[in-house]
């Protein structure tokens, strides 16, 4: 069976107020049947520290429902801050969206 992928592509700053409607999209995402959520940081210019708490309260949300979460195309910037506070331990991360297509979405079918 093939899951259901959502693709929330994220832009500008991930700061406490875009972090409270990171949770409630991904919170309605999953209420919608979603497998797996896909969080493209392409535009995404910088993460502040409530910004991470948001991607974790994300990620558990996620998990709680059955689901799984990546992040993917973080430029160098946020690269580093996920380096730096380990969060790149925490998250499955993939170069783009294509890298992400080759090795989840062909495994899955």
């Amino acid at each position: 069976m093939k899951p259901t992928v959502s693709v929330l592509p994220l832009s500008g700053v991930i700061d406490g107020v875009r972090g409270d409607e990171l949770r409630r999209e991904v919170r309605d995402i999953m209420t919608n049947g979603s497998d797996i959520v896909l969080i493209d940081l392409q535009e995404v210019k910088f993460i502040d520290s409530s910004g991470l708490g948001a991607l974790v309260s994300a990620m558990k949300v996620v998990r709680n429902s059955g689901g799984k979460l990546y992040v993917c195309s973080m430029n160098e910037r946020v690269k580093m801050l996920f380096e730096l506070t380990k969060m790149d331990r925490i998250f499955q991360k993939f170069v783009d969206r294509e890298e992400f297509n080759r090795h989840i979405l062909s495994s899955n079918q």
